[in-house]
């Protein structure tokens, strides 16, 4: 009798459905151009919170269904939105999510999801507008008010943009405790700044955050998205290729902030213009910096050498003198580096831990040499010599500084930085073991050896001299002292030292996975603490210390107004000519090697967002669907239907439209990208519900 199979569907279980066939309808964020940060974050939570509810790793958001809604979302914000806010909000909430564990991993599942929106969305814009999505720094809309209340004038006279830190951000605001917190440093910084982004967070579907008397953004006023990124651990975000390239155009002086020096001479990224920008201005790029950084260490190397070789025990030489400006330049460089970058970008530099030691090591050399010199101690003098001798262990590494912007040795950094990290965990048990026996032969061999010289003994047995111990063990103890030093050296030489190679070892194959990951950061935090400062005069060591002779007397009894940033502008005309005379030696020549040298980023030179704005529909507020999408707003941009269909015209102007479309293989991956995607979806939805029953007839 045949038999014949029919297959017919299973009851479906009491379970939880699964996350591709169960995903929650979520209601994509409209965004105004003239909506305010605080309203962008919060629109931007919203969805966030609805479409990523499973956990979920960096790769399954990036390659897998997972992140569906991630690519709707980058899709509505790519077509529809032209807040130029978008980034700095997703690299916000990128650190408010990636700051809360939750044990579940749900909140990383959300951070991770900032960080891939951020990046793809800049990778649908052209060059020139992602420059200006990241550059875009949030603006105090009180300062705004008050700016157009007086005509446009700054309230302080300009005085605000000469000498501010980045992290100044709501150093004006109404309540008179609010700039004591801004001040603070470090850690508290950090967490002050995440308290200001969960206040928009913790309630989603109230408006009580509305009711606030204070604006919970304030701390991220006058933050780019690149500063938001790096104060939040953004590293993929900053390793992205648009992201590393407006980095680099930064580096090079592409892109500059300052284009003037003029007393009313404001902050703004701009790309670099030869025939307009003022020569002063490339003063402050982070290239230049760094090469004259290299020169002053060298100058300061050298006269630290020819003191210490001469050393003169009873009078101070010229030389001596000049180490002397060197220093206190040197010093005051960095309290103004640090004031200007913060506790945060100042902290993320390690090169700057080697320059903190510098200066205490100058400090105790200089109080010591005057103190002997006074009293005519030249025992004091020489340990003064001796201090100053200790400063070679930093200066020549800090000399050679330069190549860690190098990706070799950069990458290298990280990995040793992380595994010095582990090393000192590790070097706890280590000195509880130490301590345990050097105490047990001590008191066995009290009568034999006094602790000093045991104690060098039981170190050299440390440090791998076994047959130390071998040799003098039945001295320590007939009885105790043989089995004691076996453990001991077992315990050392194989145990312990096996193990910290070992975990060195996974240290390093963990870090140098990343390493270039933290390598960009690095590099992004330094070239971003070298160029976004809000001082406009910026004196290089040790004309610094003109500027600080002069004019900060001169504060204490005289109004601050324009004319002395006018008396700084005209300083640094004046100290600087020679600096800049060679900058400009070196640009003409490089531009003759290289004539598209300064032409690297591609697109409309205007302004992207007062363009995108205006030709947007007038009446886009009143026909917008109720599904929360709105009507696709015209753009200057090529749709891939656009790129694939169209002919390419003969002549067709190239700095407008050149990467502002996808190519047409980007576009075919694109495509084959989601096709997989959607046969993933298809084959697990299968998997999950259908079954075959067998059924004999």
């Amino acid at each position: 009798m045949p038999i014949r199979v029919k297959s017919r569907r299973l009851p479906t279980p009491d379970r939880g459905l699964s996350p591709i066939s169960s995903q929650p309808d979520a209601q994509l964020p409209d965004i105004e151009h003239d909506d305010s940060f605080r309203d962008v974050v919060k629109q931007l939570s919203l969805y966030i919170t609805d479409a990523i509810y499973m956990p979920s790793t960096f790769e399954q958001l990036r390659t897998t269904s997972a992140g569906d809604d991630l690519r709707v979302l980058v899709e509505h914000l790519s077509t529809r939105v032209t807040n130029p806010a978008v980034v700095n909000a997703l690299l916000a909430l990128r650190w408010h999510y990636g700051a809360i564990n939750d044990g579940r991993g749900i909140s990383e599942a959300r951070a991770n999801a900032c960080e891939i929106v951020a990046w793809r969305f800049l990778t649908r814009l052209s060059e020139r507008e992602a420059v200006e999505f990241c550059l875009y720094e949030i603006p105090d809309e009180a300062d705004e008010a008050n700016s157009s209340a007086n005509g446009d004038e700054p309230a302080d006279g300009g005085e605000s943009n000469e000498r501010t830190s980045l992290l100044h951000h709501a150093s004006r605001s109404s309540s008179p405790g609010h700039h004591s917190e801004i001040n603070r440093s470090g850690s508290s910084r950090r967490n002050m700044l995440f308290k200001s982004i969960s206040k928009l967070t913790m309630s989603r579907h109230s408006s009580d955050v509305e009711e606030l008397e204070e604006d919970p953004t304030a701390p991220f006023i006058h933050l780019n998205a690149l500063e938001i990124a790096a104060i939040a651990d953004a590293k993929r975000f900053l390793s992205q290729h648009v992201v590393q390239k407006i980095i680099t155009g930064i580096w090079n002086g592409e892109i500059i902030f300052w284009d003037r020096l003029s007393v009313h001479s404001e902050k703004k990224p701009r790309f670099y213009n030869a025939v307009t920008a003022d020569p002063f201005s490339r003063l402050r790029v982070p290239k230049y910096l760094k090469a004259y950084e290299v020169a002053f260490f060298i100058g300061f190397l050298l006269l630290y050498y020819s003191v210490l070789i001469e050393q003169n025990r009873y009078s101070i030489t010229p030389s001596e003198i000049m180490l002397y400006i060197w220093f206190a330049a040197f010093f005051y460089d960095e309290v103004s580096e640090y004031i200007d970058a913060g506790s945060i970008f100042y902290a993320a530099d390690v090169w700057n831990l080697f320059d903190m030691i510098m200066i205490a090591i100058g400090v105790v050399f200089a109080v010591l040499r005057f103190v002997g010199l006074y009293k005519a101690d030249y025992t004091l003098v020489d340990i003064a010599f001796d201090v100053l001798s200790l400063e070679a262990l930093f200066m020549v590494p800090r000399v050679c500084s330069i190549l860690s912007l190098s990706p070799y040795w950069g990458t290298l950094i990280p990995c040793l930085k992380e595994m010095g990290k582990d090393f000192l965990k590790f070097m706890i048990l280590v000195i509880i073991v130490y301590f345990g026996f050097l105490t047990t032969f001590s008191l066995v061999g009290r009568e034999t050896y006094t602790f000093p010289h045991m104690a060098m003994i039981v170190t050299k047995i440390f440090f791998g001299s076994s047959y130390v111990g071998f040799d003098i063990m039945d001295d320590i103890d007939p009885i105790f002292g043989p089995p004691l030093m076996f453990i001991f050296v077992t315990l050392s030489s194989i145990l312990l030292m096996g193990s910290l190679t070992g975990m060195l070892s996974n240290s390093f194959s963990r870090v140098i996975t990343h390493a270039r990951e933290e390598y960009l950061y690095v590099y992004s935090v330094y070239v971003l603490e070298a160029s976004t400062s809000n001082r406009l005069t910026h004196f290089y060591p040790p004309f610094n210390l003109l500027a600080l002779a002069i004019f900060r007397p001169l504060r204490l009894f005289l109004p601050s107004d324009d004319k002395f940033r006018q008396g700084r502008i005209v300083l640094l005309r004046a100290t600087h000519a020679p600096i800049v005379g060679v900058i400009k030696a070196y640009e003409w020549f490089t531009k003759k090697v290289n004539p598209d040298g300064f032409d690297n980023f591609r697109g409309p030179r205007s302004s992207s967002f007062n363009k995108r704005q205006s030709i947007a529909p007038l009446d886009r507020l009143d026909n917008r669907s109720r599904s929360g999408f709105r009507r696709r707003m015209p753009t200057s941009r090529r749709t891939s239907t656009e790129v694939l269909n169209k002919p390419k015209p003969l002549h067709e102007d190239t700095e407008d439209f050149a990467g502002d479309a996808p190519s047409d293989m980007e576009v075919q991956i694109s495509d084959l990208s989601a096709k997989i995607d959607r046969l993933t979806a298809l084959v697990a939805s299968l998997q999950s519900g259908a079954g075959i029953e067998t059924v004999r007839t």
